[in-house]
């Protein structure tokens, strides 16, 4: 007494089967023309932009370490096309304030973001350049967003690389979406800053 095939009506309709025709596909056939591309211009700039943004050199405190990390290796902010941090602002669009800003260190901070060329950008890494942190004195600013505009707040004490990081490719949609910077608080406020004692900047 033999097995039967329980699957033997199936497997012999499947395989009496006529083949399928090959369906052409619908690709286009170089014939000499010229292919057309279409997008707005202002989009392309904005991708261009987002994808080769080149922070400038301002660290001034622990969380200038993890933004140093995250060009490392292990983080590899070049894959995103920053890996040129400028030491000079002249080459620079982004600004990462990473650290403390004390106030007589405001007016460099600001000289250093006016010398940048348009179109700019800034992220405030850390809870001390954010809102002071735990710095609640008359020594620290109570955040940068009092002296440049910020475009993208990193929180944390300090963030970790993976934090920067996700601000860096948060403020990259912002400029392939087209969002504006927001306002700049001394231009609003009709302020100016001073440096050491009878210098104006």
């Amino acid at each position: 007494m033999g097995v039967k095939n329980p699957w033997e009506p199936v497997q012999t309709y499947s395989n009496t089967q006529t083949p399928r025709l090959r369906k052409e596909l619908n690709v286009h056939n170089k014939d000499g023309s010229f292919g057309i591309l279409t997008t707005q211009v202002s989009k392309l700039i904005d991708w261009g932009r987002s994808s080769s943004l080149w922070p400038a050199l301002f660290g001034l405190a622990c969380c200038a370490i993890e933004m140093m990390s995250t060009t490392g290796s292990r983080f590899d902010l070049a894959r995103f096309g920053a890996e040129v941090y400028r030491a000079s602002p002249r080459q620079a669009d982004l600004m990462i304030v990473a650290g403390r800003c004390s106030v007589k260190m405001a007016p460099v901070l600001r000289q250093i973001y006016d010398q940048m060329p348009h179109p700019k950008w800034v992220i405030s890494m850390g809870a001390c350049a954010s809102c002071g942190g735990v710095f609640n004195n008359y020594a620290i600013v109570q955040g940068v967003d009092k002296i440049v505009p910020v475009d993208v707040y990193v929180p944390g004490c300090p963030p970790t690389p993976d934090m920067l990081l996700f601000g860096f490719t948060e403020l990259q949609r912002k400029i392939r979406e087209g969002i504006p910077n927001p306002p700049d608080p001394l231009e609003a406020s009709g302020l100016k800053l001073v440096g050491p004692v009878g210098e104006d900047q």
